[in-house]
């Protein structure tokens, strides 16, 4: 009996006698309509006329559907009544294109139809079955005309049959009620599921979620990572040197306070970039740029011998942010591999359509340990500079290891700003 009386049956009985609720307004309007174009004393009594007002309802049910907040209530209605097979997912919010609109009037309609059938079999075939039941036992039930025996027929036995007849009428409305709920819930994925559009849509809100999330983990990976490796490596020569060169241990303990000083208001400023994105949806950026290099160089723990040819101010203020954060990350790579007294030659050069970044420091005499996770730098100095639509790349080069990047200063249809 559970098909027919457990909880799932139950609540699809329930959303099917809810389409017979929403189907109400409409079959009036329409029983109206045809009352208007035939007049009829008995007009509200008239089955024939009944079925073609429930006809003409389900027409103007399936143009209120075409709205984009249908889909909506009808998804929310079909997830908590539908009990939908296992595995299918519905579409989320108004429906924005054609075919969602249509396909959400099929399933609106669909509805209001099967529930206005069941809810008339729920309302009428309840009572005659129950009279049925109460047929052999009360003599005032016997005189109603819908149920009472034929003339000429063996009365006896049609006493003794009809509480079987009024189970079966019951069975019967809830085998109804169960078959119109199950296709129901089978045709909900397909009406209401997603369209294609609606999975382009999906999967690009996915990409670009993983992009900032990405930018996000580049900006800190570049930043704090920086940060946290010149201060250990300097760290670590002032301790080796406390009691024999104190000059040394103050200019690192100055390298140090000016580098988290620094790092600090980038991590603010990363902090800030990801509550901006939460709150409005953007996919700003920001952050230090090229005009910041002097204090970049200034603290980053190893000699560097910068030479630069072009003007940096006239790199756009994106462009200059990514070269900012390819320098930051090969002086990175440098101190980390080459320890502080590693030598960097930098070299900028500005021209009318691109910024070419190039460093090289000599290769540390023994192989770095490969670190678990290692290598998200040097990825993230290629995503960079693809992102802009150039390129980087990093390896040995003439017995050093050499960083370049080049990034274009502009992009298709984008301006100089």
């Amino acid at each position: 009996m559970t098909p027919l009386f457990g909880r799932r049956a139950r609540l699809r009985w329930l959303h099917l006698i809810l389409g017979g609720a929403l189907l109400m307004p409409y079959f009036l309007a329409a029983l109206v309509l045809v009352g208007s174009l035939r007049p009829d004393a008995a007009l509200f009594m008239s089955l024939p006329h009944q079925l073609v007002a429930f006809v003409c309802a389900l027409p103007m049910a399936a143009v209120t559907a075409l709205f984009p907040p249908a889909r909506p209530l009808s998804v929310a209605a079909a997830r908590a009544l539908c009990g939908l097979p296992a595995g299918r997912q519905l579409a989320d919010g108004p429906a924005r294109t054609r075919q969602a609109r249509v396909r959400t009037a099929a399933w609106y309609t669909t509805h209001l139809a099967l529930g206005g059938i069941v809810s008339a079999a729920t309302l009428s075939l309840p009572p005659l079955a129950l009279s049925l039941m109460a047929l052999p036992f009360s003599e005032a039930v016997r005189d109603f005309p819908v149920v009472a025996p034929p003339e000429g027929l063996d009365r006896s036995w049609l006493l003794a049959l009809s509480p079987f007849a009024g189970i079966a009428v019951l069975l019967a409305v809830a085998a109804c009620a169960a078959l119109a709920g199950a296709l129901l819930a089978g045709r909900a994925p397909v009406l209401l599921g997603p369209t294609p559009e609606d999975r382009l849509a999906a999967a690009e809100r996915r990409a670009a979620d993983l992009a900032a999330r990405n930018r996000l983990a580049r900006e800190l990976h570049d930043s704090v990572g920086h940060a946290l490796s010149a201060v250990t490596l300097q760290a670590g020569a002032a301790r080796r040197v406390l009691d024999s060169d104190p000059e040394f241990v103050r200019e690192a303990l100055a390298a140090i306070e000016e580098t988290t000083r620094r790092t600090v208001g980038e991590l603010d400023s990363v902090l800030g970039l990801l509550r901006s994105d939460e709150e409005h949806g953007t996919a700003g950026t920001t952050g230090p740029a090229l005009d910041a290099l002097d204090g970049l160089l200034k603290h980053c723990g190893v000699p560097v011998s910068l030479t630069v040819r072009g003007e940096p101010g006239t790199v756009p203020a994106t462009v200059s942010r990514e070269a900012y954060r390819i320098v930051q990350e090969g002086l990175s790579n440098a101190l980390r591999h080459g320890g502080p007294g590693v030598a960097v030659e930098l070299r900028i050069t500005v021209r009318a359509t691109d910024v070419e970044i190039v460093m090289d420091n000599p290769l540390p005499e023994r192989p770095a340990a490969v670190r678990p996770g290692g290598g998200r730098g040097l990825r993230g100095v290629a995503e960079r500079a693809v992102l802009l639509g150039g390129r980087a790349e990093a390896g040995p080069h003439d017995g050093a290891w050499r960083l370049a990047a080049r990034l274009p200063l502009r992009t298709d249809g984008q301006e100089k700003k």
